[in-house]
Parts: structure tokens; sequence; C-alpha cells
């Protein structure tokens, strides 16, 4: 929450581009976004009318608290009006999220008042508490357990009620982290059972791990980046999707049985910002896929990828650290990718199912998954986990629909269409390529992915039935055994935004490097200031190089304003 003034933009009037970009990106291929306000600051966040310097959230970072530092913050009611006006653009769906640390109930009330008035039906559900299992551990109490977390639920409710507000069937529980309470022990509480008219969706928040001590001096053991890496690359890893739903399995049966749904409300490669060289390395996107594929084939009706500030390493994307004052600035994380190819992968139906299909004799290195629609099959993802650039651990799979072996006729295409998102190595940062598109390298994106769109048509023998499709060592290769599964419609095309601000008027010539470092400098000349206002650095300019310039600033000046309308 502490971050959204430079993620989504500077107030309701200013909206950042490249956020809208890669929203539209995603909604063309699933039809809507949904995002999270929300995390650890949710819980001290204050509304107020307006803040001394005039902006949406001031942070109090002397107040900062938590392993991860997160500061206090005020905010004001133009946030919550940013948000709306994104939605106009995109179709984007939004959970915001309450203070529970805060004993002022007119607070709460108010933010979820606003919340819903503003919002409307782009409001997805309001959290109520983030972490409870961790307030005894972080000392906002003495002692805290599910059976308070249960009465302060009720609470909150009967507020809502007192107050005549309304939402009070939009409300998000538990959001556990699972650190020092299991799911179990608030289903006993008849958490559900109470409070099943409120609950909009129940929730649960976890990472694999945690780079706590490295990031934020803990006191914990430092853990090496390079030692774990191999737990995050394998479909049964330690530190695998298959690993980490193993506990809310039960809990996920329990929602469906009381009609509700299990969201996975926050994660990502590791708590406290992720690792340098995994979370922001190829291998992070491949990891994703093969967890949000064991969320859907075990019932999570969604997840949530953390994004943070500029000290993370696992943001799906992240705004250059000052007003962006030149073209792609933003940097596109392989997380992000995970987001974009999960969404083509899964469709915008939202009936899909996907199955876990035990491929390649069950490799762990190489899972695969079916994707369907009204039980046919329409798509088939494989991951191969192996970084070998030599083509010998290339899997080859062989795709089959129908046929004698299962009692059924043969129903495979005459060829399938493949869409590969490739990497190099499973540790390349950035200039990933999704079909042929990428949003480059850091510093280098504006939401929108560049480049011609690569789709690969694989023949499939009509004599034994069988669709060979070469999955290169490491990439996801996404088969489509329809035109109309390739065709299918998401939300509108994507739309690209423009913007008419520019925050930076002076000194933006640009030169190549590498003809800067051959060149003959100022010809052993003194050259007068280049500060604004000046008119000494025109001392000693020859007229030819004075023209020059001129004319690279006004062509300059040309195209910026062509690319910001």
């Amino acid at each position: 929450m502490s971050v959204v003034n430079q993620v989504l933009g500077k107030n309701s009037t200013l909206l950042q581009v490249p956020f809208l970009n890669l929203m539209s990106n995603l909604q063309e291929r699933s039809g809507r976004v949904n995002v999270r306000v929300g995390g650890n600051t949710q819980e001290t966040a204050q509304m107020v009318d307006s803040t001394p310097d005039g902006r949406i959230l001031e942070k109090n970072i002397t107040g900062a608290s938590n392993p991860t530092q997160t500061p206090p913050i005020i905010y004001t009611p133009d946030l919550l009006y940013m948000m709306a006006n994104i939605s106009t653009f995109v179709n984007v769906h939004w959970f915001i999220g309450v203070p529970f640390l805060l004993p002022d109930t007119a607070t709460r009330l108010a933010i979820t008042d606003k919340g819903y008035k503003i919002l409307g039906d782009h409001l997805m559900g309001i959290q109520v508490g983030n972490e409870p299992d961790l307030y005894q551990r972080h000392q906002h109490f003495t002692t805290y357990g599910p059976t308070n977390y249960y009465q302060d639920f009720g609470t909150y409710i009967q507020d809502m009620v007192t107050a005549n507000l309304p939402g009070q069937n939009l409300l998000v529980g538990p959001n556990l982290a699972y650190a020092d309470w299991t799911t179990e022990q608030v289903w006993d509480t008849g958490f559900v059972s109470t409070y099943n008219q409120n609950l909009a969706f129940l929730s649960v928040e976890n990472y694999p791990t945690d780079n706590c001590a490295a990031q934020f001096n803990t006191g914990g053991t430092i853990q090496d980046p390079q030692t774990i890496f191999p737990n995050f690359l394998s479909h049964t890893a330690q530190y695998s999707g298959h690993s980490i739903i193993q506990k809310f399995l039960n809990s996920t049966n329990f929602a469906m049985q009381n009609g509700k749904r299990l969201y996975m409300m926050e994660t990502n490669t590791g708590s406290c910002g992720g690792f340098p060289g995994i979370s922001d390395a190829f291998g992070s996107a491949l990891w994703g896929l093969d967890y949000a594929f064991q969320m859907a084939f075990n019932n999570f009706a969604g997840a949530m990828i953390h994004v943070g500030g500029q000290n993370v390493f696992y943001n799906p994307f992240t705004p250059p650290p000052t007003n962006q004052s030149t073209f792609h600035q933003w940097t596109v994380g392989p997380t992000y990718y995970t987001a974009l190819v999960a969404a083509e992968s899964l469709g915008p139906s939202n009936g899909t199912q996907v199955l876990d299909l035990g491929a390649n004799g069950a490799n762990d290195f190489t899972p695969c998954y079916g994707f369907y629609e009204n039980g046919a099959p329409v798509r088939v993802g494989c991951i191969n986990y192996v970084t070998d650039s030599t083509g010998a651990s290339d899997l080859k799979v062989q795709i089959a629909i129908g046929g004698s072996g299962i009692g059924q006729p043969n129903q495979s295409p005459a060829s399938v269409k493949v869409k590969y998102l490739l990497a190099g190595s499973v540790s390349q940062k950035g200039n990933f390529t999704w079909a042929g598109q990428t949003f480059g390298d850091n510093f280098a994106s504006d939401g929108r992915p560049v480049g011609n769109i690569n789709i690969t048509t694989i023949p499939c023998d009509s004599t034994t039935n069988l669709c060979t499709v070469p999955v290169p060592a490491p990439s996801y290769a996404l088969i489509y055994l329809t035109d109309t599964s390739l065709n299918e419609p998401g939300g509108a095309a994507t739309q690209t935004f423009s913007t008419t601000v520019q925050t930076r008027y002076r000194n933006t010539a640009t030169i190549d490097q590498a003809v800067l470092a051959t060149s003959n400098g100022g010809y052993g000349k003194k050259l007068g200031s280049t500060s604004a206002g000046s008119t000494s650095a025109a001392v000693n300019m020859r007229t030819p190089g004075l023209v020059s310039v001129l004319a690279l600033v006004t062509g300059l000046g040309l195209l910026q304003r062509v690319v910001r309308r």
C-alpha cells in the first residue's frame, strides 16, 4: 500500500501510463485484472481529508516497524479516486484493506464506507486484518490467538451494522501468513459458519521462504541465493508451488464445502523482498507458472503476486526511482511474465479446468498441464526447468487427443500452434521473450511488449495421431489444440495509453556512448555552463556544431510530443 503513489499514479489526475499498459496486456488475455491495495501498511494506515504537503499519501519513516520496516502512513480519499479512475481505462477490480491495529473504529469505518462508495462495482473485497497470526510475534499484542481474531472480526461487522454501512458481504479473512497459526485453528472457532453471509472470500498469504535476515538484519540465518536456487527449479522441490500448497489442501476443500472460495492474497518467491539471482531471474517465471497452475489444479480461486518498493528483487514491475523523464524506464520482472502467460494459458472464460498431467513419467523437471473448457481439452502447457544450450535436454512432448488406446475416436488436429516463453538460462535476467515479444532489460519498458509475435505451427502425424512439440531447455510452451482456443476473446483488445506529462524539459539530447568514447570532445576549447538560464554555453562553439545540436534537440522534442500524446 505504501508504494501506490509510485506504481499506480501520483493522484487521481496523474496516472502511471506504464501501469495502465501492463494492466491492459493482462485484461486482453483474461478479461479483467484483480489488484489488492493493502498489506502490512494497511494495519496502521489512516485516511485523512488532506496531507500537509498536498499529496495523496505520506509516510512516517521514523515510525517504521515489523521485520520489513513498514512505515505508518496517512492517505486521502484521492487515492481511492485514483483507483476508480484506473478502472475507467482498464477493467481492474480492487481489494482494499482496513487497519486492525488502530483502536479508532471511526477510521476503519471511513475507509470501508468511502471505498465502497468510490469504487462501486469495482470493489471486489475488503480485507479485514493482515497476517493476524503474527500480531503477537510482532509485539502488537501481549497475547493474540485465533479466538481473538474471530471476536475482533465479529466486532467489526457489528460496527458496520450499527453505522448502516454498505459492503457487509464483501469481507475477506482470515488472511493468515500460516506462521503461528494454522487455517484449521481459525475454522475451528466457527469463523466461517458464523460469518458466512459476510465473507466474500476466505484468504491466506504465504511465501515458500524468506530473505529477512539479509534484508533487515533480523539476526536469523542468512540464506545463500545460489545454494537454494535449485529448490525452486523442479515440480516438487522444497519451495515449489506443489510443496507450498500442501498445507492448504484441507482448506480448499473446506471452502468449497461451505460455498466459499479460497484466495492466496499475497505470495512471491520469498518474503522480505525475495532473493537476488532468484526472484529477478527467468527461473522464477517458470516457478511462478508451476505454482499458479498448482493452485488452480487444487481449487484456489486466485492469487496475488506481491509488489514492493525499489529495494526488493521480486517485483513483477518496478517504476524508475524518480519521475520518468525519458522513455521506457520501467523494469518488468519475471513474475509479470508469469501473470501474463498464466492468464493466456487459463483463458478468459473463468471456467477453465486445470489438470496436472504427470507427464513424461512424472518427471520433476518437465511438468505439463492440461487446460479444459466444458470438459474438452483446448490447451496444454509444458515447463522445462533444465538449462542446457546443447539441445540435449530439450523435451519432446507427444500429444494425442482420444485414440484407440483409451477407447475413444481420434480427435488429434492436423497441426497445433505453440507460443514459447524463452530465455537462455534459468539465471538470465531480463530480455525474456513470450511469443517473440519482450519487455526488455532493466529500465527499458513502458509497459508495452516489443517485437513481432511469433507463433510456431507444428504439424501432427496423421498415421500415429501424435503431435510432437519441442520444449527447449529452459522454457514454457503453451500448445493450442484448436484455432478457436488460440483466438479466444478475452477483454477488449490491448489498448495502449499516451501521456501529455513531461517531467524533464532540458538536457534531453542523447548520444551513442560508443561514439562519445572515441570523439574529439570540444577540440580542446573551454566551454561554458550548460545550466538552465546560462548563456555562456555558446562561447567558443563552432557554428556547424551548434546547428547539429539544435537539430538533434528539435528532433527529440518532436519525438517526445508524438509519443506522449
